[in-house]
């Protein structure tokens, strides 16, 4: 018990008293007229109350992820808290809180075209190609997952509605409606109210968990793991064998940091109606998503009797969505249970509509396509039938690109950051040392995963290693030549 109040402790404080620090580097003005205020067209750019975007924002960004993740993370014992609570408060949150600030100093623009603002034609083909790939990976992902999770209901089976491809085609239907419609036709009326529901039903879960969860690991257990028996573990394989650097920083991906999330960012950057609400709105629900995250982690730890052997067993059988169906119905009964399966299948259906969208944004600003409902069909179309296709794949590869474009995407923007950062001459590191560290990782990732180079992890892990000491190196040197020519 103690160990989740130290970690919702410790993200609080970061909210408290870290982000304030940060949005003081990245120069709000209050007094700015927004995007909103300035390109209105009853579209895309409509005015949201800051109450109504954060939830909206929490939703978008959470779906499945900070839930799937922690789960599969669990696997490597407390570290995986860890890495989300110290991840997502030097990392994730800043930057969805840069994702945010760029944007709607941008005019609402998509990642892409501020890469190319802050860096060169280059780096925004670069972005334009990472953020696009990230975007359907996510919409095909959130099409998958909750199409399994539905048609698996114990409620549903015997009839019609335990058909997969009955729910893959019932989702796809609303994302092409959602793609298409005006932001405050379906988004900000329906998904405050989703919004409110994962956070209630995330309560319910860590209620339950504190009140009977005698599997939960307690202090003395949770600091031994770092000072005793598995101290010289750190980096060593779990049980089954997979490395802590960098499976777990790519597994865990939303709680601690995620790409996915710097593209959700215009969509609300357009509907804000004053800058001083970036900070609540961006920083405020990563944090939340990072109370997600550890609440699902312990629930993952805590679950089974028999430990790490139990839910491997699990994940075997039926992947992290039958984990969730066990955890749910275990400590809030059949009712309870069903509700949360329900409501877990509902959230990535609301973050791959937005996916959906962000990518028809992100082509539209790449292009300059006028944003009529002509063109709309004719982005949303072929994206959906393609998106329909890619369901018949295997889920796990999906997966597997899906976490590994995540991080890449996040890297890029921590780099934009720094740059936004630097040309303001204020305190870059809070982006730059987040960057380097991603960098490693993403770096590691490549060299010893299938679908990278699938080098052998005592070559390709300290490759990352060093491509973190080289880049605070060259940090330092930029850092002390730019200091320089500014004297």
């Amino acid at each position: 018990m103690l160990i989740f109040f130290i970690c919702i402790t410790i993200l609080i404080l970061g909210y408290k008293f870290y982000s304030p620090f940060v949005e003081k580097q990245a120069g709000i003005d209050s007094t700015l007229a927004t995007p909103q205020s300035r390109f209105s067209e009853g579209v895309d750019y409509v005015p949201i109350h800051p109450v109504r975007a954060f939830l909206i924002q929490f939703l978008n960004i959470a779906g499945v992820g900070p839930i799937f993740g922690p789960i599969l993370g669990a696997i490597y014992g407390p570290v995986a808290l860890v890495w989300i609570v110290i991840g997502n408060v030097l990392g994730g949150a800043v930057h969805d809180y840069f994702s945010g600030v760029m944007s709607i100093k941008e005019d609402g623009k998509s990642l892409p075209e501020i890469a190319g603002h802050y860096y060169n034609v280059v780096f925004k083909g670069v972005m334009l190609l990472f953020t696009a790939m990230l975007l359907f990976f996510v919409g095909v992902v959130f099409i998958m997952s909750p199409a399994g999770l539905l048609s698996n209901l114990d409620a549903f089976q015997d009839t019609f509605l335990a058909n997969n491809t009955f729910w893959v085609l019932v989702i796809l239907g609303y994302y092409f409606l959602a793609t298409l419609l005006p932001i405050d036709k379906i988004i900000t009326r329906f998904y405050p109210i989703f919004g409110l529901l994962m956070i209630v039903m995330t309560s319910m879960i860590a209620i339950a968990l504190l009140m009977d969860a005698p599997h939960l690991p307690i202090a003395g257990d949770f600091f031994a793991y770092f000072t005793t028996d598995h101290a010289h573990d750190f980096l060593a394989p779990n049980p089954d064998g997979l490395p802590v650097w960098p499976l777990l920083f790519i597994t865990i991906t939303c709680g601690a940091i995620s790409g996915f999330h710097s593209t959700q960012a215009p969509i609300i950057a357009r509907c804000l109606t004053n800058e001083k609400y970036v900070r609540p709105v961006y920083y405020g629900a990563m944090v939340c998503e990072g109370a997600v995250a550890c609440v699902w982690a312990l629930a993952g730890i805590a679950a089974f009797p028999e430990g790490y052997a139990g839910l491997k067993a699990m994940l075997d059988i039926g992947g992290p969505g039958l984990v969730v169906n066990h955890i749910a119905n275990s400590y809030l009964g059949v009712f309870g249970g069903i509700m949360a399966i329900i409501a877990v299948a509902v959230f990535p259906i609301t973050s791959g509509d937005t996916a959906f969208r962000s990518l028809r944004l992100t082509i539209v600003d790449a292009f300059n396509i006028p944003q009529s409902i002509r063109n709309r069909l004719l982005l949303a179309v072929p994206i959906l039938t393609i998106a329909y296709f890619m369901t018949k794949l295997d889920f796990t590869v999906i997966w597997r690109y899906f976490a590994f474009s995540n991080m890449l995407l996040s890297t890029s923007v921590l780099w934009l950051a720094t740059k936004y950062l630097f040309d303001r001459g204020t305190f870059h590191w809070i982006a730059s040392i987040p960057a380097v560290l991603t960098t490693g990782i993403t770096v590691s990732y490549i060299m010893t995963a299938a679908i990278g180079l699938n080098l052998s992890a005592d070559l390709g892990r300290p490759i990352g290693a060093v491509v973190v000491v080289i880049g605070l190196v060259l940090l330092v040197f930029v850092h002390n030549k730019h200091k320089s020519v500014a004297a």
